[in-house]
């Protein structure tokens, strides 16, 4: 069934990681890259509750609710990026039904 396409308002970039390279320091030892894989419509809301906004809870702005049609690009291991702000997937939180056309999951704010 999926989501209907009005609730799928935002646009959002899928991020993977890129292949990991070998430095003189090992592999990966230069850092993790990643790159911009697809662009996708999506619904995006914030997963704490109004009244943690409310209060003032410094994780109530870090989390959102993301969810999106089924597609192969996203994984556990993949981040987003959402109105100029980058977010990790929280691996517990993934849902991903091809049969249904969805996936859905919560993200946290990455700070770098």
């Amino acid at each position: 069934m999926g989501y209907s396409s009005g609730m799928l308002d935002k646009r959002v970039i899928i991020q993977n990681r890129k292949k990991a390279e070998t430095s003189s320091y090992g592999l990966d030892g230069t850092g993790i890259g990643w790159e911009d894989t697809i662009c996708v419509w999506a619904s995006v809301s914030w997963a704490k509750g109004m009244r943690s906004m409310n209060v003032g809870a410094l994780d109530a702005y870090g989390m959102v609710l993301v969810r999106m049609r089924w597609n192969c690009h996203v994984t556990t291991r993949s981040r987003i990026a959402y109105d100029g702000q980058v977010y990790q997937i929280l691996p517990e939180t993934f849902h991903a039904d091809k049969k249904a056309n969805t996936v859905q999951f919560n993200a946290q704010l990455v700070v770098e």
